[in-house]
């Protein structure tokens, strides 16, 4: 593509050189770039890409696109390469990604959905609503990127590098996909990931105290105001009514005509007589005038706020109540309060809940509507924040009926010295814990000790496949092992 045509749509820039040269590929890495490349330096928290400009040279780059803000100085561009100077280089790189990939995201429909929480899950509910209707869908969240049913491979971020994000797009439309609904981080927003898109609908799901770093969010204020920018960028937005900061939105977002849900609120959708299980929920709510009974297989107050999200896009899109109903009876979301199905109809919970706070989230949820005892089973990552151990001993301790601490992802670190660690939490509470340290006999114990008023949570693998040891993923899928052991109890 000519270089020319790359720099479309970029509003503020100089450039020193020939913009006819061809580039056959761009790149804000410059151990990615290849012959006639277009080096894109980024300012990053780790590196700055402007120190690596001279090794992208020295790769093939023919075109180098600098920051007007970096320090410029010592950077030695020779006279045949050019050079494009311009006031923000992330959304530069967004829009020659676009530009590069035949500007894709105008051939789908966008669905983005924010919030510190139930963005994974929503997204699923709705790609699943979507495809009950005869819509083939595309996905792209912190789980697993799809193309209909075909895996894009494992996310490594919740929303990609914009670049990334156009290969993803472009590859949808090669295949066909109407409608991409996708997790819109507040990082991805903050850094212009995804400068440029127009979504369909944007949904807010709820606001709480998260991604506060050197790295991330400087304070609440910045972290609100990233979510907000979705709703400079969508033609419809729903939001959660009952969510603080959620009902600030519609008045905050006044060029998107947004729309709300509730459980408690007064709101656009409403659900009512809510029943909750140790395997379900299920709801009232009034779509079309008519009240329909909503079943969903993922337990919780939460499911119902998630849920209501996706059956406010079904309503925007007329998707019939029969659909929505089928689609989400049957939705699972790995990893995600995951249910694991068994003939004895036992509650058995896999979730991803791998901190303080989502462990004591996903405790107190489960807690509220489970008939019998909580049996929490969960460990600690190895060579990570060693803080975060002893206070994720004292949640389960405090919350959950019974704990077995075991292992997570040791990694380097000896299983048992990070057991050591959340002891010293758990001991500070009244609740009664013992340790097993191989993590498959953990589970094996704790499904032994339950019944069918109870309810195990197996936290912080989620949708991991694997344990880390000693620097090796071994197999280790929880769905696969708590069958097994469900098998040979028979």
């Amino acid at each position: 593509m000519e270089l020319k045509a790359l720099l479309s749509g970029i509003e503020n820039f100089k450039v020193k050189g020939d913009t006819s040269i061809d580039i056959k590929n761009l790149d804000s890495n410059s151990k990615r770039i290849t012959e006639n490349s277009l080096f894109i330096a980024i300012k990053g928290f780790d590196f700055d890409g402007h120190k690596f400009v001279e090794e992208a040279i020295a790769n093939g780059a023919t075109a180098v696109m600098l920051d007007m803000s970096a320090d410029l100085k010592g950077i030695k561009i020779p006279a045949t390469i050019t050079t494009i100077i311009t006031d923000d280089t992330r959304k530069a790189l967004a829009i020659c990604s676009s530009n590069f990939y035949g500007n894709p995201s105008k051939k789908l429909k966008l669905i983005g959905v924010t919030g510190t929480k139930g963005k994974t899950t929503t997204t699923y509910m709705i790609k699943s609503i979507l495809e009950a209707a005869g819509h083939k869908v595309g996905l792209i969240g912190t789980i697993e990127n799809y193309s209909g049913e075909e895996s894009l491979g494992k996310a490594t971020r919740t929303t990609p590098e914009s670049l990334e994000l156009q290969k993803l797009f472009a590859q949808m439309v090669k295949e066909k996909v109407e409608y991409v609904v996708m997790e819109v981080s507040s990082q991805s927003l903050k850094l212009n990931r995804v400068y440029g898109l127009q979504f369909e609908i944007g949904i807010f799901t709820n606001f709480y105290k998260d991604h506060i770093s050197l790295k991330e969010h400087s304070d609440m204020e910045d972290y609100f105001n990233s979510k907000l920018k979705l709703f400079s960028m969508c033609k419809k937005g729903f939001v959660n009514f009952d969510d603080f900061k959620g009902m600030k939105v519609k008045s905050l977002c006044k060029d998107c005509d947004i729309k709300t849900y509730a459980i408690n609120n007064e709101a656009n959708l409403l659900a009512k007589d809510i029943t909750i299980t140790n395997i379900s929920v299920d709801f009232k709510v009034k779509i079309d005038n008519k009240n329909e009974r909503i079943k969903i297989g993922i337990p919780g107050r939460f499911s119902v706020y998630n849920a209501l999200a996706a059956i406010s896009v079904a309503n925007e899109l007329k998707i019939s109540n029969d659909k929505v109903k089928e689609a989400l009876e049957s939705v699972r979301v790995p990893g995600r309060s995951e249910l694991v199905p068994n003939e004895k109809e036992l509650a058995i919970m896999i979730d991803y809940a791998h901190t303080p706070e989502s462990l004591e989230n996903i405790l107190q949820a489960v807690k509220t509507y489970t008939k019998g005892r909580v049996i929490s089973v969960f460990g600690c990552g190895g060579d990570r924040d060693k803080s975060k151990r002893a206070l994720m001993g004292e949640v389960s301790g405090r919350v959950a009926d019974f704990s077995i601490i075991t292992t997570d992802n040791p990694r380097t670190e000896k299983p048992e010295d990070i057991i050591a660690d959340i002891e010293k939490g758990i001991e500070k509470t009244k609740g009664r814990y013992k340790v097993v340290v191989d993590r498959r006999k953990a589970i094996e114990e704790a499904i032994e000790m339950m019944n069918n008023n109870d309810i195990v949570v197996l936290a912080g693998k989620g949708h991991e496949p694997y344990q880390e040891i000693n620097g090796e993923k071994l197999p280790f899928d929880e769905r696969i092992i708590v069958k097994e052991i469900l098998k040979e109890k028979k």
